[in-house]
């Protein structure tokens, strides 16, 4: 058959010419098809819901086998066994092991990231509230290699920040490649999300809730469809590879639900106060490597190569803190630790994960958090079971409770931590006292954090999204899309823009209406100019400014009422 060049590429026979025309075509009908989907008319989104989640799943899968194959390498045990390993390995052996990681870490985040630092799902949910649902490939690559390489050799966090920042990068691949709107794409995250996490712990149930409650912050009817079927299919590929298991298995329990409510409640109180103090442990730990850095002039890649350090020469006292840390909440769980070990053991891990976090090496809070609580949850039970024999129940119990308690707290999210750790350790028998005591340390943790470890991290970056959208949708709407252009019958007077200009009061182009609205307000006149700096800045004394508008402010009232009822819609749609 005649081949034909097709124009710089290979030549083709003209049965793969059409097939390729084909294709295109059909590419080019989902991306219209996509663009009209409204959320009674989803059969375009369903389909790209279940590609989502077997990418994802797929994704993830390599994501936690590569853990462990990494782990057996350098330290010659997966995260199953592997504290009782590096306890019996010589210093040079578990020493050098994290400060290497930290340097490949530091070099990664160095090239391919602006700022030096891992992404999670902070950045997720900032994507879904700021970015139309959309995050930087490029940086949430480096941020996933940082996170395995951190995992890998002895970092103290978990995988499942890592996992839903590579769902996300997914998710934004193809939302980019069908040129979603964004709140088709915002959507497609929360698929990404579920799938993230179902296909990271086994637990389709918690993935879907996780994604709506923690990722799009709600629980509108055309986001949870598709998210519940890409959280299903993620779980399918998980399970064809690893088995349909739980992670922990735990022994039976025996409840006496109405003598023990009561302690349970003091539990989830006690659990509410570890999760705060773990949480503010990490940002004061931030705080001080930001401090020190400066003072010392490290280079940015030698950073996390630092908290290396400082994490190697703990794990040679207390290898409990590598990795995500299964062996030891396993222990917990089944009732294997004394109360000064559990005491001991909380400390220090509260202690290594805020050393990480500080170092800029990549890794989630969640599977801490979770090693957190059932570690709280054991001390609480053994001082329970020693001061109310006849009353309180096993050890065990109290350290599934605590898991789910400091998790939730962290998390900000009640109702998929009780979920997942559910599904983590397959107890269904013990709902109540789970639930109690996650509900009593979320009330704890509400009180005195931004509302969980995520939202108060973009509250700590300037984004304050922890009380919905009239608090940052501003941020999202540029005054050079409502200004009125220079000129314009409508518009302001040449002579009224320059005299607010030469009194300060004017905005850039670059602006958005989060700094035009309270200028606005405090002005208490009609409009402020919009004027475009020259290329040196305002300290650029050769090149004069341009005025290019004005934004009125019953314009961007206007705007922002619009984009607020576009927001409520698509939340209660």
């Amino acid at each position: 058959m005649p081949k034909r060049d097709i124009g710089g590429g290979w030549p083709v026979t003209r049965a793969e010419l059409g097939a390729r025309i084909r294709t295109r075509a059909r590419v080019r009908l989902l991306r219209a098809r996509l663009r009209q989907v409204e959320p009674t008319n989803q059969a375009v989104l369903w389909l790209i819901a279940v590609v989502v989640g077997v990418l994802t799943g797929y994704a993830i899968t390599l994501f936690r086998a590569a853990i462990p194959f990494l782990q057996s390498i350098f330290y010659g045990a997966s995260d199953a066994i592997i504290h009782s390993v590096v306890a019996s390995l010589p210093w040079y052996l578990v020493l050098p092991v994290p400060v290497l990681g930290g340097l490949v870490v530091g070099i990664i985040l160095t090239r391919l990231t602006p700022d030096g630092k891992a992404r999670g799902v902070a950045d997720v949910i900032e994507a879904a509230a700021l970015r139309g649902g959309r995050v930087d490939r490029r940086v949430g690559v480096a941020s996933g290699l940082a996170a395995l390489v951190t995992l890998s050799t002895g970092g103290s966090t978990g995988r499942e920040g890592p996992a839903v920042h590579i769902g996300a990068v997914i998710a934004s691949w193809v939302s980019d490649r069908l040129r979603a709107p964004d709140i088709a794409a915002r959507d497609i995250l929360g698929c990404a999300a579920a799938a993230a996490v179902s296909a990271s712990f086994n637990a389709p149930l918690a993935g879907a809730l996780f994604a709506l409650e923690v990722v799009l912050r709600h629980y509108a009817l055309h986001a949870f469809g598709p998210i519940v079927i890409a959280s299903v299919a993620a779980a399918v590929v998980s399970r064809v590879h690893h088995g349909d298991v739980t992670e922990y298995v735990l022994p039976v329990h025996t409840i006496s639900f109405y003598q023990e409510l009561p302690a349970f409640i003091m539990l989830g109180i006690v659990s509410g106060l570890a999760a705060v103090a773990m949480m503010r442990a990490i940002f004061f730990a931030e705080g001080v490597g930001d401090r020190v850095q400066r003072l010392l002039g490290i280079p940015r890649w030698l950073r996390p190569a630092v908290a290396g350090l400082v994490l190697g020469l703990i794990a040679l006292e207390y290898p409990h803190i590598i990795g995500v840390g299964y062996e030891t909440t396993a222990l917990a769980l089944t009732s294997q630790l004394a109360l000064s070990t559990a005491v001991i053991f909380a400390v220090v891990k509260v202690i290594a994960v805020a050393t990480t976090f500080s170092g800029h090496m990549g890794g989630g809070i969640f599977s801490p958090a979770l090693m957190l609580g059932a570690l709280t949850g054991t001390a609480f039970g053994a001082i329970a079971i020693d001061v109310f024999p006849a009353v309180a129940g096993s050890q065990g119990l109290y350290a599934l409770a605590g898991m789910g308690a400091v998790a939730g707290a962290v998390l900000g999210a009640p109702i998929s931590s009780t979920l997942i750790v559910f599904e983590l350790t397959g107890d269904w028998q013990a709902a109540i006292a789970v639930m109690v005591a996650i509900s009593a340390a979320s009330v704890v943790a509400d009180r005195l954090v931004a509302r969980s470890f995520f939202l108060t991290q973009l509250e700590r970056q300037g984004l304050k999204l922890a009380y919905g959208p009239q608090d940052y949708l501003a941020r999202t709407l540029k005054v050079t899309h409502v200004m009125r252009l220079r000129g314009a019958e409508n518009g302001a007077s040449d002579s009224a823009c320059w005299e607010l200009h030469r009194q300060g009061a004017f905005l850039r182009r670059t602006d958005t209406l989060e700094r035009a609205l309270p200028l606005l307000e405090r002005l208490k006149g009609p409009f402020l100019p919009v004027i475009d700096e020259p290329a040196g800045g305002p300290g650029d004394t050769e090149a004069e400014p341009e005025l290019i508008g004005a934004v009125f402010h019953v314009d961007a009232l206007r705007a922002y009422s619009r984009s607020l009822e576009d927001e409520l819609r698509e939340e209660h749609g």
